[in-house]
């Protein structure tokens, strides 16, 4: 009974001085893009509040993979975390024969911060001012048109490849970016014809009249471009592009750091400060315990399987 009561101490006292060190955030994507301004802003009021740097490395590429196989490899001490959307947690097994990490063996579910919605939008002399438009010129001009990618089987990727199959299987070609900058920049410059992007970073666009929004994911109008319709609203109830960031660590992590981590992450991104700072990249806060994250990973490797399977995308 004693050693039992020394361990919980020891552990009590392990989590009350953690972190002793930087600690280390993996990114999937290129900076200066919502998910790295998310990881940028949260991690300076990590810093705040423990005294020790969040330290945010930027490794693009590959659909999420090559940061998750860099995190899957790290030491399992408390000091390396991995940011990245359902791509590396529930999409890539089913998009992949193979994979140079295991999403369910090899990480430890921390928490999922944040989701998002995504819109679509075109270039800004697009001959369409709907999505009923777009699957109208599409199918009008099979082949002839382009739509980008946040690297290929992202979530752009996906929501692209379901709105082509729910939609009499279009046939539209796709341009695979590293980063969402590279993509909206073409679509500026009318070198690229589609695009379903983050909220965040579309909006200011949009409403600089750079580009068009034809309709965004989820129940509601966003606050952000209260002016574009849900799919809904455009005829098409049955269409949603909404995905997530999240928190993973290496597997073995001590669980007194992942829940700190947890804790410490959940409770900035849910004071008003935070809340308004993420309306701003499109994301709406979530904040869950480990526990919490790992449930929701359950149901949601279920979703991606029939996800995949509707799009019909093969990355290997």
């Amino acid at each position: 009974m004693k050693f039992i009561v020394l361990l919980l101490a020891f552990g009590l006292a392990h989590a009350q001085t953690y972190p002793l060190k930087p600690v280390r955030v993996v990114v999937p994507y290129t900076a200066g893009g919502p998910a790295d301004l998310l990881v940028r802003a949260l991690g300076q009021k990590l810093n705040d509040a423990w005294g020790q740097q969040v330290v945010v490395e930027n490794k693009p590429g590959a659909n999420e993979i090559i940061a998750a196989q860099d995190v899957a490899k790290s030491p399992a001490d408390g000091y390396n975390y991995l940011l990245a959307s359902d791509a590396v947690y529930s999409l890539n097994p089913y998009l992949y024969s193979k994979l140079p990490y295991d999403p369910v063996k090899d990480f430890i579910p921390v928490s999922r911060l944040v989701t998002a919605n995504l819109m679509l939008v075109t270039r800004p002399d697009f001959p369409a001012s709907t999505p009923k438009d777009l699957v109208n010129e599409a199918k009008k001009n099979p082949g002839k048109l382009n739509y980008g990618t946040v690297g290929a089987g992202g979530v752009n990727h996906l929501a692209m490849a379901w709105f082509n199959t729910q939609n009499g299987s279009l046939e539209m070609q796709p341009v695979h970016y590293k980063g969402l900058v590279n993509g909206l920049q073409d679509i500026m410059t009318s070198r690229l014809d589609v695009m379903f992007a983050v909220i965040g970073g579309a909006a200011p666009l949009i409403k600089a009249g750079k580009m068009k929004g034809l309709a965004v994911s989820g129940k509601q109008r966003h606050p952000l471009i209260p002016e574009v319709p849900t799919f809904a609203e455009a005829g098409m109830p049955n269409f949603d592009a909404s995905f997530y960031f999240a928190l993973a660590a290496p597997a073995g992590t001590p669980r007194d750091m992942v829940a700190k981590m947890a804790a410490d992450s959940a409770r900035i991104i849910n004071t008003p400060e935070f809340k308004e700072r993420l309306t701003t990249l499109g994301f709406e806060p979530v904040g869950d315990t480990p526990e919490q994250f790992g449930a929701f990973l359950k149901q949601d490797r279920e979703f991606a399987a029939k996800k995949v399977q509707a799009s019909g995308a093969k990355l290997d």
